[in-house]
């Protein structure tokens, strides 16, 4: 393949993964079938199904995709707040949510709820999950220069990505912010006062 070919057929496959964030987001796995994705990403359905060849390889590569992409915009932003910036913890955990915010959190959450009781599906996404569970629990262990070497400091940053991920599940549902806020706030004071006073 020329590197013209492989250039269109990369382009092909990120419009691809971008669509299909957007279709299960939008639609629900009932909804969302390769046909659809196909036509929101202006492909045939046949190009699609070069790329990826069934429905399941299609949106849990897409769930993984994005992910890192956030990731990637995560990291950035966090490493623009000044070391010494007033309130940084605070700032860090608001980068840290917006992970699980925006369609690609209400992808992953359609998956997770259909994986749940589809065995081949759950095999799938579980070995996914778990790597971008350790991606992200590292994230935050660099951003909020946690040492994990002193007792419970792994324990409380993964408390606080299940913590940040509960409140982004509240919502899905209903406009959270005020609450969220004030959440935020108070877990912030905490790890601050924890992290600092850890030997």
């Amino acid at each position: 393949m020329s590197a013209p070919q492989q250039d269109r057929s990369r382009e092909t496959q990120r419009r691809l993964l971008s669509a299909a964030i957007e279709v299960l987001a939008d639609n629900g796995w009932s909804a969302s079938t390769v046909g659809a994705v196909a036509q929101r990403a202006g492909v045939s359905r046949g190009a699609a199904q070069h790329h990826f060849p069934t429905r399941e390889v299609l949106f849990t590569a897409a769930i993984d995709h994005l992910f890192t992409a956030r990731a990637a915009a995560v990291e950035a932003a966090a490493a623009a707040i000044p070391t010494d910036a007033v309130g940084r913890t605070r700032l860090l955990l608001e980068q840290l949510f917006s992970i699980y915010r925006g369609p690609y959190f209400r992808a992953s959450v359609a998956i997770w709820s259909v994986a749940s009781a589809d065995a081949d599906l759950a095999a799938r996404v579980r070995p996914i999950e778990a790597r971008l569970g350790r991606d992200v629990h590292h994230l935050a262990v660099t951003l909020l220069a946690a040492d994990e070497s002193a007792p419970n400091v792994r324990t409380t940053i993964q408390a606080t990505m299940d913590f940040l991920r509960g409140l982004a599940l509240a919502e899905l549902l209903a406009d959270d912010s005020v609450r969220r806020a004030r959440m935020l706030d108070r877990w912030a004071e905490i790890l601050d006062e924890y992290l600092v006073s850890c030997p």
